[in-house]
């Protein structure tokens, strides 16, 4: 997808294809002006797709630099080395066709991804799952997974309530929030009798990727990751990661891109409020200016988005407005960086999934896969290692957790007990989106009562089976079109694994949850 129309660029020929509006291919005559809020992955998606059509687009990002809760910054550790601390790793699945589509703007071929060879799940009573020899192709990934699984045997299988478990065979979007979203993650689990030992896989790979607390996590949500990275999509489990820091490898030369297509990059400048204008328009207030726009996209996170609604009084409805201020976000995470003196054993993956470990729940390496982290350990002998715990208690003593981190970091690597600590650096965050229980039908789309304001954001709700950075970058890009299509010009197409079951034997099992 490196030019406007779109390719999809992965190994599942079953990909689905959802065309752009058509129109014109460039403006004509005086062009439109946007502003957009906010700099993370939706909102350069909606920059981008704007800017290749003509469009005069400033975007607004609050903080100093680009990428939202992708982004990084400089830090000088305590050996007087440079580094870029972030808010820790990310996982670029295959199957994020749109959030790759718009990374090949800048890097046609993903040159600066790679590819972890596994992402192995220990827990802490022995149990080990590994994702490296699990075909990638439905239904033999599923079957697969269950054959090399020690967590999850075929007697487990065999265990399972099957007809509680029918709806996991043919997920279908949007349908699957109508038929689960009023059920917790916890819940569904315990009602198709997932079995204990291998609880650690449906939170470790699926519900602690959104770092909520699966009672609190809808069942919708768990379900359709499970349709994304199983039985939907040929493309596997296994994912690629940045060879540099995320501002060198992404957004740097993403802002070079933008800024040649004509985009105002306003960093450290937030939008305020906004307000709608005559003829259409909507005013948009910052904290250095006030300017009308024929468009506004906010790409914003929970808190930002609630924060510019209350301070836009006459922006849209009472209802989307209540709507907005509803939303929730996760309960904190922590994630940890330590500089350490001597390298982890040679063995040791890139990344690994934890359970059982306290709030420990992954351990990333990164000097196996970052060239920053790589090159300090090779001149220092010694390793970076992250740490992440999600969905800790808000209560919770946050240094005691950092400890108790690192502790548990001991467990699962022992030989990190000897290592001093060169520098650490902690990173408290509680913004990512709450997909609770019931929450779904309640949660704003792309459009707004206002056609000249759009919202985009992994927190959006859409029709197609997209989460996490795949969503933000795919909302993005919807909302681009929302506005292109005004103007009629033409949208960007975008790519998602199959919007239902793609086996029909499955397809037909599932039907039998219905009767």
């Amino acid at each position: 997808m490196s030019a406007p129309v779109g390719g999809r660029r992965g190994r599942d020929r079953r990909a689905v294809r959802v065309p752009g509006p058509a129109g014109r291919a460039r403006v004509l005559g005086e062009a439109p002006t946007v502003a957009v809020a906010g700099g993370g992955i939706a909102g350069l998606a909606a920059a981008t797709a704007l800017a290749e059509r003509g469009v005069h687009v400033t975007l607004y990002e609050r903080g100093d630099s680009l990428g939202g809760r992708l982004a990084g910054w400089p830090v000088e550790l305590a050996d007087g080395s440079p580094a870029t601390m972030s808010r820790g790793f990310h996982a670029f699945f295959r199957q994020y066709y749109n959030l790759r589509g718009l990374l090949r703007r800048v890097d046609p071929g993903l040159d600066t991804l790679t590819g972890l060879p596994d992402y192995p799940l220990q827990h802490s009573d022995g149990l080990r799952d590994s994702f490296a020899r699990v075909p990638r192709t439905p239904p033999w990934s599923a079957l697969g997974f269950v054959a090399l699984s020690p967590a999850f045997g075929w007697r487990d299988l065999a265990r399972m309530n099957p007809r509680a478990a029918l709806p996991l065979l043919d997920v279908r979007v949007p349908e699957v929030y109508d038929r689960l979203d009023g059920v917790s993650a916890r819940d569904f689990l315990t009602r198709i009798r997932f079995p204990e030992a291998a609880d650690h896989l449906a939170f470790e790979v699926f519900s602690r990727s959104f770092f909520a607390d699966p009672r609190e996590l809808s069942a919708a949500e768990l379900v359709l990751m499970f349709h994304i990275y199983f039985l939907g999509s040929s493309e596997g489990l296994l994912f690629d990661v940045p060879r540099e820091p995320f501002p060198a490898a992404l957004w740097d030369p993403l802002a070079g891109y933008l800024t040649g297509h004509g985009v105002r990059l306003r960093t450290g400048q937030a939008v305020l409020g906004a307000a709608p204008a005559r003829e259409g328009r909507v005013s948009v207030r910052t904290d250095g200016e006030e300017v009308t726009y024929d468009g506004l996209v906010l790409a914003l996170d929970t808190g930002g988005l609630q924060d510019v609604v209350g301070g836009s009084p006459s922006l849209g409805d009472a209802s989307w407005r209540q709507r907005v201020a509803r939303l929730r976000t996760t309960p904190p995470f922590l994630v940890s960086r330590l500089w350490l003196d001597r390298p982890v054993a040679a063995g040791r993956p890139g990344f690994l999934g934890t359970g059982g470990y306290g709030p420990l729940d992954n351990v990333s390496v990164l000097d196996r896969w970052e060239g920053e982290a790589a090159r300090w350990a090779a001149r220092t002998g010694g390793s970076v290692v992250e740490l992440h715990a999600y969905a800790v208690d808000p209560a919770a003593d946050r240094e005691a957790v950092q400890d108790r981190a690192v502790a548990e970091l001991h467990r699962v690597y022992p030989e990190t007990r000897d290592a001093k600590v060169v520098d650490a650096r902690h990173e408290w965050r509680a913004d990512c989106p709450l997909f609770e229980v019931g929450g779904h039908r309640d949660r704003p789309g792309v459009h707004t009562p206002d056609p000249a304001v759009v919202l985009a954001g992994d927190l959006v709700r859409t029709a197609l089976p997209v989460a996490l950075m795949e969503r933000a970058a795919t909302t993005g890009f919807l909302a681009a079109n929302a506005l292109l299509r005004r103007w009629g010009l033409r949208g960007q197409t975008l790519w998602t694994v199959p919007d239902r079951g793609r086996v029909p034997a499955l397809r037909a099992l599932a039907s039998l949850a219905g009767t």
